[in-house]
């Protein structure tokens, strides 16, 4: 029969002093980073339709897409919770996709600011 013992009690893991020079020094390199993973997908030019009943649909690009999630770029704002339809052409015909979204921003980039980019994440159904 085999016998386990008890994890000894107290902290898990290494201590970091976060004072140490070279830490501080290789933290302040990071400041400003943010991740963008928007090189990784060809854009698509898409048009979004906001809300339930919208009719007219927005220009806007489709940046990023996996199962379940969008993010796409407009330069207009979209309330977080808004449901949307992304409507774009695939293989020679129209494909639309709805869903929610779930979180916006202004663009990081230089260039997203000058033109008034936001970027938003969608959940698709």
């Amino acid at each position: 029969m085999s016998h386990f013992s008890k994890p000894p009690s107290g902290p898990q893991g290494n201590t970091v002093d976060w004072s140490e020079p070279s830490l501080e020094a290789l933290l302040r390199k990071t400041e400003g980073w943010s991740l963008d993973n928007r090189g990784v997908f060809s854009p698509i030019p898409c048009e979004l339709h906001v809300g339930w009943g919208a009719s007219a649909g927005k220009s806007a690009t489709l940046v990023f897409e996996r199962e379940g999630v969008m993010v796409v770029e407009a330069c207009f704002p979209i309330p977080k919770g808004e449901q949307v339809r992304v409507d774009r052409v695939q293989v020679g015909a129209l494909r639309s996709t709805w869903g929610i979204v779930v979180e916006g921003r202004v663009g990081f980039r230089e260039e997203d600011r000058v033109a008034g980019i936001h970027v938003y994440w969608i959940h698709t159904r």
